[in-house]
């Protein structure tokens, strides 16, 4: 048998060094959160928990593990029956499950019965998690940052992917979110993810950076839709150094309407999302802005909630947020095409090196 228990630091230190990561915890588990990487191999299905769960209530411990051995060893065999038929004898998994007990316990044995060296996490996903989340409070600490400020429209994204496509270290925290930030800005084709798996996402990303470069990053607010953005994560945004973004307002509108093309193509969902701001703005003005979108106006729209929702605050906000805002250089967005947003990226990498 060649099973070998790691803890969980230094299973996450080696993530990339293990030729598969199998998280057999239940699909809704596995849903909520999981190791970058990992694949899904429960060894017990939502229902198959439940009705074991059930069973050690009714009628104890010794029938519920009775059932669950049944269940267990049928999924294990065939987990590899599909997909462990082309592994190699060197091959080298991972395996975790809630709490590094039963389930897991269980995959690990059979896994190396057969002869692969199998790790085992000590403590399963609680005790990954636990270390996931001071990996990340330390990286954070390390990282160089540059805040992309600028209005609502000014192409903070836009700007954020081609220094991406230049070479940059880009954290978007709105990709990473699934939501743009704003009341419209929930994803019409990506839910968003849980607050675990947000957190487990920017810590992958982060593990891959140099320390010694700046990373670039959009000045969010505190919550990106429902989710929100880690503390030590948002304060070394509001203490680090800062860039700002302009751009005239027709530049603005047009990029905002390329970005919400799909709300214009669906206006009862971009109606149902601005009836969100009428305790902010009011009945009348939301009755208007609804009037906008039956007549197809949508640039006297987007001019008008750039005007008298998005506006207002946001400087009042940058001076309290980011420090560094009302000195830093600003960068002229010169158009909405998509060559304009590469060359700022260059003159921006270019300055910064």
């Amino acid at each position: 048998m060649s099973v070998h228990t790691v803890a969980a630091d230094e299973a996450l230190m080696r993530l990339d060094a293990y030729s598969a990561v199998l998280d057999v915890r239940s699909p809704g588990e596995y849903a909520l959160d999981c190791m970058p990487g990992a694949v899904n191999w429960p060894v017990l299905d939502d229902a198959e928990r439940e009705r074991v769960g059930t069973l050690y209530v009714q009628a104890g411990a010794f029938e519920a593990k009775r059932l669950g051995a049944v269940l267990v060893a049928r999924n294990i065999a065939l987990h590899i029956e599909r997909h462990a038929q082309d592994w190699p004898r060197s091959h080298e998994p991972l395996v975790y499950c809630w709490r590094g007990g039963n389930r897991s316990g269980a995959m690990a044995h059979v896994l190396g019965q057969i002869g692969w060296r199998v790790h085992l996490v000590h403590g399963g996903y609680k005790a990954l998690r636990a270390a996931l989340v001071k990996q990340l409070e330390h990286q954070v600490g390390t990282l160089r940052l540059c805040v992309v400020c600028g209005p609502t429209g000014s192409g903070k994204s836009r700007l954020l992917q081609a220094l991406a496509r230049h070479g940059a270290q880009v954290l978007d925290l709105e990709q990473l979110a699934a939501h743009r930030g704003s009341v419209l800005g929930a994803m019409q084709d990506e839910a968003q993810p849980s607050q675990k798996q947000f957190e487990t996402r920017i810590w992958n990303t982060l593990r891959k950076f140099d320390s010694s470069q700046p990373v670039f990053v959009e000045s969010e607010s505190r919550k990106i839709g429902r989710l929100q953005v880690p503390i030590a994560l948002l304060a070394c945004m509001h203490a680090s150094a800062c860039m700002q973004l302009r751009a005239s307002l027709a530049v603005r509108v047009q990029l905002l309407l390329q970005d919400y093309a799909a709300l214009t193509r669906a206006p009862q969902e971009l109606g149902l999302r601005l009836n969100g701001l009428t305790e902010l703005r009011g009945r009348a003005t939301i009755a208007r802005w609804h009037g906008l979108i039956d007549t197809g106006a949508f640039s006297t729209l987007v001019e008008e909630l750039l005007a008298q929702h998005y506006d207002p605050s946001y400087a009042q906000s940058m001076a309290r947020n980011y420090p560094d805002f009302l000195s830093c250089r600003a960068w002229t967005v010169e158009s909405a095409e998509t060559g304009a947003f590469d060359a700022l990226a260059r003159e921006i990498l270019r300055g910064a090196s």
